[in-house]
This record gives C-alpha cells, structure tokens and sequence, in this order.
C-alpha cells in the first residue's frame, strides 16, 4: 500500500499539475484548507509562476473583494500607486497583510515590466483579480461604489432619458453607508436595511442600469474599450449581487443564513466565468469554494448548512475547463494541529518522505481501493481538513507536510 501510495506523489510543479489533467483548463483552482498560513500562500506562489511562465496563464485570482482587487491590477498592469498602498487598499479578510501576497503582488509587477523599460504588450499583460464579494464575516459592504461607478460609466455615455434614474436619485435611495455595514444585521435580521422600500428600489434601477449597459455593448466598448466595459460589468454583477445579499441578510426564515452562502458563492462563480471569458483563469480560495460536491459547514447555532460551492457552479458550466487541486497539510503546531492519524488521508500521505507533493487523486483513490480513509477531526475551527468522500471529485491534491508560524 505505502508503494503503491508513493507512486501517486510528484514534486511540487506546473508539469506534475498538467500531467494529472487531459488538456490545460480554463479555470485552474488551488484550494487552501486554512487562511492565514504564508507556507501555503508561498507554495501557490511559486506554483503559479511556473503555470504563468510554462502554461500562458493570464490571470491570477484569489478570494479577496473583486472592487478591491481592481486597485491591484491597475498597480501591477499600469504602475497606479505603490505598493504600499495597494496592499494596504487593494486586499479584503486582512489578506493585504500577508508578506506573501505582497510578494506575489511584486512580482507580477515585475512580470509585466521586466522585459524592457515599456513592458510587455498589453495583451501578455497578467491581471490580477479579486473574486469575492464585497463581504466579510461581520458585515456587507453598501452598494454605493459599484451602482454609482456603474451609473457614473453609462451617464458619460448615452443619453440621459435613456438612464432610469439620476445620480441623485441613487444618493437619496442609499442613504447612510452605515446602515448597509452595520455589523449586528449578521446576527439580527431586524438590523438589516435589506428589505426597506428604498432597497427595493434600488434593486430595480441596478436591474435596468446593467440590463442597460448590456443593451449598449457596440456602442460602449466602441467608445471606451473592452476592458472600462468589463470593468463596468463587474460594478454591475457586484450591485445586484449585494442588494440580493443585504435582502437576505433581512431575512427571518429557517432558510436565511443557507441563502447567504449561496448567494456569496454565486456571486464568485459569476465573476470566475466572467474572468475565464477574456483568458485563462489561476485562482486561490479555501477548498470548500472550489470543490464539486455540496459544501456543508456548522455556525452560528446552525448544525449543518449546505449549499454549492462557487467551484460546483463553475464545473457545472465549463465543465472539463474546470480543474480543481486541493491543497492538504499535515501538521500546523502553532494551532494545536499535530501529526495527523495514519488512517486518514493526510495521515498516509504524512508518511510519505518528502515535505511537499502533487498528488495524483484519482490513482490514490485507486491504490485505497475498498480501505475508505477516515475523517480526519480538526482541533483548530479555522482548518478544514480533507473529506475522503470528495476524493474522487478532486482532480490532484497538494500536500504541504509541516506548516510552521507565519
């Protein structure tokens, strides 16, 4: 078994990855199973420039507010701001923090101009790109930024009676800002403004405005460029995806906080697809975004919720452009994380003698045969560890042995 075990792990590399899959995907997704550890954002990092520099991999994208991660592409395509500043503006969930976000940030600004003092040609350019919400765990951001920008691109560019409201007519209905980020609306629905006559409203005109922009694709992207028209999409997606998020957030109902997951992993997959339509897609998010299975997860007074993940929701759509790696550890002491039971998955690969592999899911669902591995019990809330019933959904496993402090 241990043999058979072995033959299934790689070194860690852009070569392993391709060889587990039948052509390059579209949409190439490396799972984490916690936040928070730079090991494992190292490991992406170096794997990823070697799918950039081997593959032609275009964008990078990873679970961070895609507003946000606009300040981020600017820097690393244009040279907008510092670095400084893009990390500290650019990055939602405390990512802007992490030394190797920064340095993954660096080196994509290198990447587009070290070829020579203009740069690479726009079209080799790599893009970076957040494809969460504009959402933390506390809180949803207001609407304002993405319906006012959404609104502010279309005045410049049709006429005015064809826009279903003014600019004043979209301050009035959003009011304070504070209302929208109030923090207690996640635990009490009653505190939420999602379901006021006003956010009612303002569903319908975000509704028209990117019905609008749609309606005028020739004419915009002949007078600005394909790229200020994706741009403008986003602001469009993000709207109507967070009016829907504060809306449920007002919710009451047995059903309230299952909406919620989904409607975030929708609103994901719907900017993952939109990024795959211009090119090759690299992004980095916890496994339970990317898997093809439900997801399920235990909070907040609730047992088990489940909904489909942001992944599930992409393969359901490109279908075999949609690869998925997770990404398993061994150990994280720091977080009472120990050497992991030699029957679970992580436990058999632990035993293997090298500290980091690309491993080949479905051989070693083979070489398991009928021994199911068990579940591995996590003492840390913040580490998922693998479900061994999802093996055969994974199309290659990335397992780091030890993860120390960041």
């Amino acid at each position: 078994m241990a043999t058979d075990i072995k033959d299934t792990a790689h070194a860690v590399g852009a070569a392993a990855v391709m060889s587990l899959l039948p052509a390059r995907p579209q949409l190439l997704a490396l799972g984490e199973p916690t936040h928070g550890e730079d090991t494992l954002v190292e490991v992406r990092n170096e794997l990823f420039r070697q799918l950039v520099e081997q593959e032609g991999y275009r964008t990078i994208a990873i679970e961070s507010d895609c507003v946000r991660g606009l300040v981020v592409d600017d820097y690393v395509t244009s040279g907008t701001g510092t670095l400084d500043e893009v990390m500290e503006h650019g990055f939602s969930h405390g990512f802007g923090a992490s030394a190797a976000n920064r340095e993954l940030v660096r080196w994509m600004r290198d990447y587009n101009f070290r070829a020579d003092n203009d740069g690479r040609p726009a079209f080799e350019r790599l893009h970076f790109a957040g494809f969460d919400g504009p959402l933390e765990i506390t809180h949803a951001a207001s609407p304002r930024q993405a319906l006012t920008a959404l609104h502010g691109y279309l005045a410049a560019r049709v006429d005015a009676d064809m826009l279903p409201c003014t600019a004043e007519t979209l301050d009035r209905l959003l009011g304070a800002d504070d209302a929208w980020t109030e923090p207690d609306a996640m635990m009490d629905p009653a505190k939420s403004t999602g379901r006021s006559a006003e956010a009612r409203e303002l569903r319908l005109h975000a509704d028209d405005l990117t019905a609008l922009l749609e309606e005028q694709t020739p004419h915009l992207i002949a007078a600005t460029s394909r790229a200020e028209w994706d741009r403008a999409r986003l602001y469009g997606r993000t709207a109507i995806a967070l009016l829907r998020y504060h809306f449920w957030m007002a919710d009451t109902s047995p059903t309230r906080m299952t909406r919620l997951l989904g409607v975030r992993d929708s609103m994901m997959a719907d900017n993952l697809l939109a990024l795959a339509e211009r090119g090759p897609v690299l992004a980095f998010a916890q496994n339970s975004h990317f898997q093809r299975d439900k997801s399920t997860m235990s909070m907040w007074g609730h047992p088990r919720l489940e909904w489909w993940s942001a992944g599930a929701l992409v393969s359901a759509h490109l279908d075999e452009q949609y690869a998925f790696l997770a990404t398993a550890l061994g150990t994280m002491r720091h977080q009472g994380v120990d050497t992991p039971p030699p029957d679970t998955v992580e436990g058999l690969l632990y035993m293997l003698p090298e500290d980091r592999y690309v491993v080949d899911a479905a051989r070693l669902a083979t070489a398991l045969g009928d021994t199911r591995p068990a579940p591995r019990v996590s003492p840390y809330y913040g580490y998922a560890p693998l479900d061994p019933a999802h093996l055969a959904q994974y199309d290659g496993i990335v397992f780091v042995k030890d993860v120390p402090q960041s």
